[in-house]
């Protein structure tokens, strides 16, 4: 029995990563400089520590830059792309259907509450979620497994008996070290990417009903544990 749907935020809920890497890669222009994509992926899903953009710019350019006027330009670049950006395909009606069959929800996300929690009341989606983990919640973000087991936990439901909804590859490593079935849903910025790790792959989170990957999770789950062999007796 599926009992919890935790869901990413950044690529999953909303389209946010297409504009943050567009924003860096005209302030990167500006400085007669190219943005490296494939370690722009390589940081999606996670907090952004493993590549800090502002420092890669410094390193380049060599000489003193004004990060403060170089984050401000950028954030206005980015927020006025996103202030009308609706959720992503599907959202609304798998929350719904969760809603319906008395699924408990999360968010699981990499980014700050006042981030991803300042959305989902613009979208108006904010209640029909019963947890919001964010970075601020774990010792260790993405692709670490503690978002989706402080989800789990604050859900009152084993990892197991939960589904993650994903749009990177270090989203599912994280869901996945954590023991959730995961479902890929891959965004604009990374379709390019592998993610064959994942237990289902889907073009939108609309592409199949549901119901349906829910049962096939459901599924999956039970014939891997009467697999498993019994503990011995004591």
């Amino acid at each position: 029995m599926i009992r919890a749907l935790v869901f990413d935020f950044d690529g999953l809920i909303l389209d946010t990563e297409t504009s943050v890497y567009e924003a860096w890669r005209i302030v990167y222009q500006e400085y007669d400089q190219v943005l490296p994509k494939d370690r722009w992926l390589a940081r999606i899903g996670t907090d952004g520590s493993a590549f800090d953009p502002l420092a890669e710019l410094r390193a380049r350019v060599g000489e003193a830059l004004d990060a403060e006027r170089i984050q401000r330009r950028r954030m206005e670049f980015h927020r006025a792309h996103i202030a009308g950006l609706d959720q992503m395909p599907g959202v609304c009606a798998c929350l719904e259907y969760a809603r319906a069959e008395s699924i408990g929800t999360a968010i699981a996300s990499s980014s700050p509450y006042s981030w991803v929690n300042g959305h989902i009341e613009r979208l108006g989606l904010a209640h029909f979620f019963d947890q919001l983990v964010t970075i601020e919640d774990v010792d260790a973000g993405k692709p670490a497994p503690d978002l989706y087991l402080r989800a789990t936990e604050l859900l009152g439901v084993d990892p197991g008996d939960a589904i993650a909804l994903e749009d990177s590859p270090n989203g599912v490593q994280s869901a996945q070290a954590a023991g959730l079935y995961c479902v890929a849903v891959p965004g604009p910025m990374t379709r390019t990417l592998s993610f064959e790790a994942a237990d289902v792959i889907l073009t939108a989170l609309d592409a199949r009903p549901a119901g349906e990957w829910i049962a096939q999770a459901a599924a999956t789950r039970a014939a891997r544990r009467a697999d498993q062999p019994l503990s011995p007796c004591r």
